[in-house]
């Protein structure tokens, strides 16, 4: 199946769940916490539902990383004079 084809048929199982909802609350009642929360929780399948079949119609562009350019000028060498020299040690200081 093609993916607009599932996405048709997780719109009927929707269209279907809302159906039975319905009769539900009928039967309950609608004004509980749990009925609430389901009808929540259905609304939000309906509006990710939405969000993936908008995903799904857009053609899917390579994505390519942003390039971030990196200048040539030689760094202030003021910002490492608190550090030590990685893997030489100390500069007042000599290997053992």
């Amino acid at each position: 199946m093609s993916v607009h084809d599932e996405l048709t048929s997780v719109q009927r199982c929707l269209d279907d769940l809302y159906r039975s909802l319905g009769r539900l609350e009928k039967q309950v009642g609608g004004g509980g916490l749990e009925m609430r929360r389901v009808r929540m929780d259905a609304d939000h399948l309906r509006e990710s539902l939405g969000l993936l079949r908008e995903a799904a119609s857009t053609p899917a562009a390579p994505h390519r990383p942003d390039l971030v350019t990196i200048s040539d000028t030689p760094y202030d060498i003021t910002l490492w004079t608190d550090s030590d020299d990685e893997g030489l040690g100390a500069r007042d200081r000599h290997a053992p």
